[in-house]
Formats: C-alpha cells, sequence, structure tokens
C-alpha cells in the first residue's frame, strides 16, 4: 500500500469480476468478487446474481468501501451467526481490499455442515475468487477545472500535452475550461506548475 505523510494515495481492489467454487458433502458455494463503489451498486449486482440463481439457497456475502474501508457490511443470509458473511469479510480484510464485495451463493446437498463447515466452505469460496481475479493498485486521483479565455488554449493543451495528463472534461467556446484528473500524488507539483500560465483560473472538482 502506497502512504506518504500519513495519507493513502492508493489502495487495493479487484480490477475485475471474478469467480470461484467449493462443493462440500453435497453443497455447492459458488462466490462472486466484483469491485464496486456504493451499496446502492451491490444491491443491484446482488438482485442480479439472485436472478440468474433462481435455486439458490442462501445469497450470503460482505462488501468493503470507502479509501480506509470504512464502510463495510457482512450478511449470513440465514445462515447461522457469523458462519458465512463474517468468513467471507475475513477474506476481503487478509488481502487489504476495498471498493469490493464477494457474494456467495449456496445450493443446499441435503447435509447439513455445521458451523465450523460453513465457516470454512463459505471462507474458501471467497478466497478461491478472490486468487482468481486480478488484484490491483488503484492510484488516488483529484480532478481540477481550469478556466481560461479562447486566446490561452493553444498553451493549456501544450501544458497538457507536455505532462501527458489525462482530460475528462471540455468545452471551447469564447470562454474555455478543461478538467484534469491528476494522480494525488503529483497533484500539487503538476498545478503549482500550471499556475505559471498567466490569466487563467483552477479550482479543484469534485471527483465522479
Amino acid at each position: 500500500m502506497c502512504l506518504k505523510l500519513g495519507n493513502k494515495e492508493s489502495y487495493l481492489t479487484l480490477n475485475n469480476s471474478s469467480t470461484g467454487e467449493y462443493k462440500e458433502k453435497g453443497s455447492k458455494f459458488l462466490a462472486y468478487a466484483f469491485p464496486v463503489l456504493s451499496e446502492n451498486s451491490f444491491k443491484e449486482q446482488l438482485s442480479i446474481i439472485k436472478t440468474e440463481h433462481p435455486n439458490g439457497r442462501h445469497f450470503c456475502y460482505a462488501f468493503r468501501f470507502g479509501i480506509n474501508g470504512e464502510q463495510y457490511r457482512y450478511n449470513d443470509d440465514g445462515e447461522p451467526k457469523n458462519s458465512a458473511g463474517s468468513p467471507i469479510y475475513g477474506q476481503l480484510l487478509s488481502k487489504e481490499l476495498t471498493n469490493i464485495a464477494i457474494v456467495v451463493v449456496r445450493y443446499f446437498g441435503g447435509t447439513k455442515l455445521g458451523v465450523s463447515g460453513l465457516v470454512n466452505a463459505y471462507k474458501t469460496a471467497a478466497k478461491e475468487a478472490l486468487e482468481n481475479g486480478e488484484i490491483i493498485t488503484k492510484k488516488l486521483t483529484e480532478t481540477y477545472k481550469i478556466e481560461f479565455n479562447y486566446d490561452k488554449m493553444s498553451s493549456i493543451m501544450a501544458f497538457i500535452n507536455q505532462h501527458q495528463l489525462t482530460v475528462t472534461k471540455q468545452h471551447f467556446e469564447l470562454t474555455c475550461f478543461v478538467e484534469i484528473e491528476l494522480e494525488k500524488a503529483n497533484a500539487a507539483n503538476i498545478i503549482e506548475r500550471l499556475s505559471e500560465i498567466q490569466d487563467i483560473n483552477i479550482k479543484k472538482a469534485p471527483n465522479n
């Protein structure tokens, strides 16, 4: 994890969705791990998974959002308390992942596994889903809006091209603006250099 002056500049998450599977005494546990940024988006994905598995007995899950994982929840969905959601959540913690969720669908095989058996099953399915995925480091970014008159456009665009900056939005008329996305670690340095261009206005914009 990249840290600087006590502030995180990056976090670990999944690049794309991944799956895992575990079988025990006739029961099948299908794990779905996926990157997600909000509880509403998670609920939408959970609904899709439920639609795809109309005969699933339990849909246990855990999610963790925020740069420091400050928003989290886990759910046993009818399984004995702390036998499903908690071990799934434990896998997110063990790999220090955030902005991610895992849903494990259980197809009941007719034989009860006991609490210890369930803990192992949900933990193993979740672990396999993460191991089958690609864990990446996502750098934190900040968005800045640059406002300028049309005659400054060539200077602004030359600066953007020179520093290979990412433009997320632009508008060119008599009064122009561009929005650029900067890595948090480099933002102050870039903005300081950009401020050397005369007669432009720079302000921080909310990240989408």
